[in-house]
Formats: structure tokens, C-alpha cells, sequence
């Protein structure tokens, strides 16, 4: 029987702009089916509000509940700016739930001592850099963070505009790498500029779609 997954999403930016995340399912999972859930209001007002406000947490409750009463043999969250929100929601399913940056956190924490997190979106930053924190503390292992924010860079890719986003992601990630010795984009939007940013910077760029989807894999093959 196959498997299937639910993808949590809290905007149209992976349909409509970056589809890496489902040409990586494509690749990695192809025999996996897909239930997309989407509220593209969710993140727009946690960016209004600049924390994530009771009421989010109960709609992304509803969705995980939704998720399983649907018969997903796991939850896949998208958005790492409500990751908190997702972890809250998570201890009511019995089901495997999975946040995109799980495995690009570990990484970090692990081959990382100087680590940059750098975002597009202001929301993006606390819980993607408090994740890594967690990691590190369950490897026992000490690590620096900072956090870097492209101001209006989100605001140019909804719009279209990849070169102006991708210059403006770079400088930022040019400037992190005179402290860092690991920069981490800490959305899936950013994915596609690793390559640039590991050319010049020179320093291991880390992203997490990839390493969600590999490690949902390794899950589903449990």
C-alpha cells in the first residue's frame, strides 16, 4: 500500500514561485502520495503580528487533526516560522510529525561551531535559530548563533523579482561569512541559492528541503 503525507503549508510561494521541495518528493519519495493543506493567511499574520498569537496554534491544530483524520501516514510542516506552533499541535496526533528544518538543525549543530542563520522573513529567525540551539544541546556540543535578516527580500520573490531577492540574499550571506563559519538559510524558499552562496562565500551552506524530505523518508521506511 502506498504511503501517504501531508504537507502543511502556510503560503503559495512553493507552488508559484519555488517548487524545489516538490521536485525533491518527486525524486526522493516518488512512490509517496501528497494531501497539500494550505492557509496563506497563517504566516501573513504572524508577520503582522511579529509573534504567533493563540489563535494560529489552534489552526494549525485543526490541521494536524485534520491531517490524520484524513489517513496521512505522516505530517510534513513546510513553514519554519510556525514551527512552534507545529510542535504544540503535533502531541495531539499519534502519528510521525515532521518540521522541514529537523534535519538541516542537526546538521548545523553538528558541523557547526560560528553559525549564521539568515532569513527573508523577521518571524523566521527565532524559531529556526532556537532549533539549532535544541540540537546542539542534545549533542552536547557548544555553538555560537547569530541571526541575519534580508529586510524585503520576501517581499521581492512574492513579486517575481528573483535577481533583485538573490543579490539581496547574498550580500547578507557575504556579510555573515566574515563571522561564520556555517551560514544556514533557514527557509525553503532560499534553497535554490546554495550553490551561489557556497561559491562565494566559501563557506558549507546549509538548507533544509533536501534534508526534510530525506529525513521523512527514513521515517516512513521505519
Amino acid at each position: 500500500m502506498k504511503k501517504r503525507v501531508a504537507l502543511i503549508h502556510t503560503s503559495f510561494v512553493l507552488f508559484d514561485r519555488e517548487p524545489l521541495l516538490f521536485d525533491l518528493f518527486d525524486e526522493i519519495l516518488p512512490e509517496v502520495e501528497r494531501l497539500n493543506i494550505v492557509d496563506d493567511q497563517m504566516l501573513a499574520e504572524v508577520m503582522e503580528k511579529a509573534y504567533i498569537e493563540p489563535q494560529i496554534t489552534r489552526r494549525m491544530s485543526h490541521y494536524v487533526l485534520a491531517a490524520q483524520a484524513s489517513g496521512v501516514d505522516a505530517i510534513f510542516n513546510t513553514c519554519s516560522s510556525l514551527g512552534t506552533a507545529f510542535d504544540v499541535a503535533k502531541e495531539l496526533v499519534s502519528i510521525p510529525c515532521v518540521k522541514i528544518d529537523d534535519g538541516m538543525a542537526e546538521l548545523a549543530a553538528k558541523q557547526g561551531k560560528k553559525i549564521a542563520v539568515l532569513a527573508t522573513v523577521p518571524t523566521t529567525l527565532p524559531p529556526t535559530a532556537a532549533l539549532i540551539q535544541e540540537k546542539a544541546d542534545q549533542l552536547g556540543t557548544r555553538i555560537e548563533l547569530q541571526r541575519f535578516l534580508c529586510e524585503g527580500a520576501f517581499g521581492l520573490s512574492m513579486k517575481g523579482e528573483k535577481e533583485r531577492h538573490d543579490d539581496m540574499v547574498t550580500e547578507k550571506a557575504l556579510e555573515s561569512a566574515k563571522w561564520a563559519d556555517t551560514l544556514v538559510l533557514a527557509q525553503c524558499s532560499m534553497a535554490r541559492l546554495v550553490p551561489r552562496l557556497s561559491r562565494e562565500t566559501h563557506r558549507p551552506v546549509l538548507s533544509s528541503p533536501r534534508l526534510g524530505v530525506e529525513g521523512l523518508k527514513a521515517i516512513l521506511e521505519q
